[in-house]
């Protein structure tokens, strides 16, 4: 039986150091690049001597500057001596970044990221100019972490652009940035971020070997490498912070925790993430102390609505009725006495159509997915409730829930609220508030077990650390977090002097 041929890595073959045959080269990246119509080989001579082929990809090199700061220059070169000619090609080219390259997989690689590549008759070296040019999205507000206050720019797709926004904030040359590239095909650039000296120096190796064991033919967003490098995949809840804020990536690097830059993706990964770091919003640090600790308040308390209130709802209607003042029993008995189906099935019907209406609104087109969203939901609740397949008190409770999920700042850990709102239906409805316990501890037990590259997720309430409860439950004010969260191992404890609390009668001290 034969055994079943596999295709063949691309650049298995192209380990080979270059020849000082040109026509030996050209032909085996020629049969590389076969039914390539975009790549182009352009040959000319150098000097009127030394027969040479410039190599690149239309539409990621500059044509322009080629042929201005490339072929012009040395095809006007004259009378250039063989043992002057790498002097020649390496300093009559005014280009910043000129490299000199020795395997064909090198070729490869540059064509690829759009870098022009020269080879000389007689040479066994190549150049690469670095001449790129593509097309890039310009920096923009983000459209899913908006606020009040703060910096109102984003990242794009365009990975040196991330990287500079980045690096325009913090100027320390302890800012690293390490290259890795994953993918059989796309050949993907992938940097990990940190700052030396406050991020562990384990956190940052097992971030990089997580990364560098993945073996996949192709990354096409950030969302890949999340997938294939948290702890506990199967969990329903997010892991690591994915957001498109340079802010918020510098503030996190501050604190010692790791960025991963994705070639190709305007959201950037950041780990280790933890549970209140992820409900957390980059405006409570923007506002007045008091009014964050008054929003991230308000924020718990409808977290704990978008996933309990309507599974207590159909638990109070279905097995503790007693529960509830008799006038608003009665008004509740009267306005659901028309309704053909028991609570149960009548909130997952609004909350199955809700979920349906708020997608539908994110798909369509912008112009009129807003109208769409509104107008159909209050058409639809409206005619539900004249129909009397569903009662006005079970629309307020889907609205005040919907209401609820919204306030939630990351969509990552949003979405997970939204899903589990629905096995906690199932079981307020067959248990009533015993099935709502049983969820609600499930859910702690399970929060309580997850790790995010070693971290305790629910970090720094469970396990206990009072010091840093003071960025958890409140934000306290900036003079009062002296102190890096304790992530792992080694860390660099303090971020600012102490006694910073302002006073008149420090003056100018």
């Amino acid at each position: 039986m034969k055994e079943k041929k596999t295709a063949k890595q691309p650049l298995e073959e192209t380990e080979q150091y270059l020849s000082n045959e040109l026509q030996q080269n050209i032909h085996f990246l020629q049969s590389i690049y076969a039914d390539c119509e975009d790549v182009v080989f352009r040959t000319f001579f150098i000097s009127k001597t030394y027969k040479a082929t410039l190599i690149y990809i239309e539409g990621l090199s500059n044509v322009e500057e080629i042929d201005k700061h490339i072929l012009t220059p040395l095809m006007n070169e004259k009378d250039i001596e063989r043992n002057k000619l790498p002097f020649i090609l390496e300093s009559k080219t005014p280009i910043s970044k000129t490299k000199k390259i020795f395997t064909m997989k090198d070729c490869i690689k540059y064509i690829a990221l759009g870098a022009p590549v020269l080879l000389v008759d007689g040479e066994n070296e190549g150049y690469i100019y670095g001449l790129f040019k593509w097309e890039k999205r310009n920096i923009e507000e983000p459209t899913a972490e908006v606020g009040i206050k703060g910096p109102r720019e984003g990242f794009t797709e365009t990975l040196a652009v991330n990287i500079s926004q980045v690096r325009r904030i913090i100027k320390s040359p302890a800012l690293k940035m390490k290259s890795i590239r994953i993918g059989d095909y796309t050949q993907t650039n992938i940097m990990i971020s940190y700052i030396e000296g406050l991020a562990d120096q384990t956190l940052i190796k097992e971030v990089t070997n997580r990364i560098k064991r993945i073996k996949i033919d192709g990354i096409l967003e950030s969302s890949y490498i999340e997938e294939m490098i948290e702890d506990n995949p199967y969990s329903p809840f997010p892991q690591i912070l994915n957001t498109e804020r340079p802010d918020v990536v510098c503030s996190n690097l501050l604190e010692g925790r790791v960025a991963i830059f994705v070639e190709g993706s305007p959201f950037v990964l950041i780990a280790p993430a933890t549970f209140f770091n992820l409900v957390q919003s980059h405006e409570d640090y923007y506002q007045r102390f008091f009014v964050g600790t008054f929003i991230r308040w308000l924020r718990y308390l409808f977290m704990a609505v978008a996933i309990f209130l309507p599974s207590l709802y159909v638990a109070v209607l279905t097995f503790h009725a007693e529960m509830v003042p008799t006038s608003l029993l009665l008004s509740m008995a009267g306005s659901r006495e028309p309704v053909p189906f028991p609570a149960i099935i009548e909130v997952l019907i609004m909350e199955v159509s809700f979920e349906a209406l708020r997608e539908a609104g994110v798909r369509l087109p912008k112009q009129v997915g807003a109208a769409v969203s509104i107008v159909g939901a209050l058409v639809i609740g409206q005619a539900a409730v004249q129909a009397g397949l569903v009662s006005p008190p079970m629309v307020i409770v889907v609205a005040i829930t919907g209401i609820a999920s919204f306030m939630i700042p990351r969509y990552s850990i949003g979405v997970s609220f939204r899903m589990l709102r629905f096995p906690m239906i199932l079981l307020g409805g067959s248990l009533g508030l015993l099935g709502i316990m049983l969820g609600f501890i499930t859910i702690v037990i399970h929060l309580c077990t997850l790790r995010s590259f070693g971290v305790p997720y629910l970090t720094p309430l469970a396990p206990l650390k009072g010091r840093e409860l003071k960025d958890t439950l409140v934000r306290s004010p900036w003079w009062m977090l002296n102190s890096r969260p304790h992530l792992t191992g080694e860390y660099n404890k303090f971020r600012q002097a102490p006694h910073m609390k302002p006073s008149p009668e420090k003056g100018g001290e």
